[in-house]
């Protein structure tokens, strides 16, 4: 088989996608059919394993496109949003779905079988997550096989954040979790995507191809001055977001949260310990 990265290209050795014939040998080929999450959050794994540490999350409303379900329930396809190749449970997805309207922009928000904040909740949607609101009720949204979320939490799809830094500040204190993409857990480069997808860019998943495909390279000295709000400073395996010209913003495994702390403190920390030195900055 031709050489690829399997993180982005739908290709097993028994298995591809349709539209990769003639690329990749495969045993077969698949056109897939696209689905959309139907839980709050789940997470994609490299193999059908719950033994297994997790590669990314999708979140509910999210569409994926499946090529295969097996006998054990593992459904094995690519995620829309960024394109992310993985295994999930089957029963996490769905084909009857409304189309979502809009998005959550709360770090996180409930949904009530009635528009009443007092009643048991039905489950928690994180920021990002895709909904589609059928109609409004006082100050509640009713979205769509679910319930009734608070109004305000929600934007319409297509709506942007005006500052992406503003939304990953949000996280802070968040618990740091490999390949998370929530309040619950986040990792570096999920900090990054879910901020940057809440301000209306697009945005790889990991710090490679972070690397790779946003913004511009900035020459940045050992004084480290020059840098703004917004640029972002990557290590090998590491990326992190510039509050300012000193702060950075990230989720580490040092404090295993998502921490803000002078940038100086953290490069020389990180140099001594993990990830050696700044490899780059990257200016949106």
């Amino acid at each position: 088989m031709s050489a690829f990265d399997r993180r982005l290209t739908p290709a097993r050795p028994d298995l591809a996608a349709e539209h990769l014939r003639g690329s990749v040998e495969a045993d077969r080929y698949a056109v897939g059919q696209k689905l959309r999450v139907i839980e709050e959050v789940v997470d994609l794994r490299a193999e059908p394993r719950r033994d297994r540490g997790i590669d990314t999350q999708v979140l509910f409303g999210e569409e994926i496109t499946v090529y295969e379900i097996d006998e054990e329930g593992w459904a094995w396809g690519q995620a829309s949003r960024d394109s992310y190749v993985g295994y999930l449970p089957a029963s996490t997805l769905a084909k009857e779905t409304a189309a979502p309207t809009h998005r959550v922009r709360a770090p996180r928000t409930f949904v009530y079988p009635v528009a009443n904040m007092k009643e048991p909740v039905v489950m928690a949607l994180p920021l990002g997550a895709e909904v589609a609101v059928a109609s409004t009720r006082g100050d509640f949204a009713q979205v769509a096989g679910l319930g009734f979320v608070w109004a305000d939490h929600l934007a319409p799809g297509g709506s942007a954040a005006p500052d992406f830094v503003a939304v990953a500040e949000f996280f802070l204190n968040a618990p740091y979790l490999w390949g998370g993409k929530t309040f619950a857990g986040l990792d570096c480069s999920g900090l990054v995507q879910v901020s940057l997808h809440a301000a209306g860019r697009a945005s790889p998943r990991d710090t490679d191809m972070m690397r790779a495909g946003l913004g511009g390279e900035i020459p940045v000295g050992e004084d480290l001055a020059g840098l703004r709000r917004g640029d972002l400073v990557f290590w090998k395996g590491h990326v992190g977001i510039m509050r300012d010209a000193a702060e950075l913003l990230h989720a580490n495994g040092h404090r295993m949260m998502v921490a803000s702390e002078p940038l100086r403190v953290a490069r020389d920390r990180i140099a001594a310990k993990s990830f050696g030195e700044i490899v780059c900055v990257r200016r949106l």
